[in-house]
């Protein structure tokens, strides 16, 4: 059974998808400083994957709730000291943003885990304050990350554009994503996830074109201070 707070993200995805004949995307749950049991009520509303910002947090919470058989991706900036745990630990990493990282996870990926689900993270406004690689290097990394195929699979590009009031700046931003996207599906048939918008703008990026949403406070509300 879905939660209210569950239930009103889902509707404000499916009334965005049908007012931009968009399909509804994927809606990743962002638990960053939340609880295990926060975590634990929205698996039992039917969500299943989860989006952590730090390696030995998300670990915490993967260790108590071992048997819910939830997703996990890490969105946070990966250092290439944590790419190994990384890499046994998550489903997806969403934030790889230079070749340094593809060896490190490749070479770390369990055998029985399958393939590790890779998005590249794009600075798309170029924001000195933001991970994620230039768009004109996506493709280059693209290629690093395909290469390394089986154990990584490339799935597609992240970006978290910069959080300007002018909404149609950020709906520029998002349809700039979209584009790289679209050039580098056709070289890549694996590509098949553009990752972007979040709680207060996941109907722009539905209208642009996002297969997959990161929505937090919308559905936990306010994160905790950090203890």
């Amino acid at each position: 059974m879905l939660t209210p707070a569950l239930d009103a993200v889902v509707q404000r995805i499916e009334n965005a998808a049908r007012q931009y004949g968009r399909p509804a995307p994927r809606l990743l749950a962002v638990s960053k400083r939340q609880p295990a049991a926060a975590v634990a009520s929205l698996a039992a509303g039917g969500q299943r994957a989860f989006g952590e910002n730090y390696v030995q947090e998300a670990q915490e919470k993967q260790a108590e709730l071992r048997d819910a058989g939830l997703e996990w991706h890490l969105i946070g900036h990966l250092q290439s000291n944590k790419a190994a745990v990384a890499a046994q630990a998550f489903d997806w990493v969403q934030t790889v943003d230079r070749a340094k990282l593809v060896p490190l996870l490749a070479a770390a990926r369990p055998d029985d885990r399958g393939p590790l689900n890779v998005l590249i993270q794009v600075n798309i406004d170029d924001e000195a304050s933001k991970h994620g690689c230039r768009p004109e290097d996506a493709d280059a990394l693209a290629a690093v990350v395909a290469a390394a195929s089986p154990r990584l699979a490339l799935r597609g590009l992240m970006a978290i554009p910069a959080p300007v009031e002018d909404r149609a700046r950020r709906a520029e931003a998002f349809a700039r994503m979209k584009t790289l996207f679209d050039t580098l599906a056709v070289r890549h048939a694996s590509m098949d996830t553009l990752s972007m918008g979040m709680s207060d703008d996941f109907e722009l990026a539905i209208e642009q074109g996002a297969t997959m949403i990161r929505v937090g406070t919308a559905l936990f509300g306010e994160r905790p201070p950090r203890g």
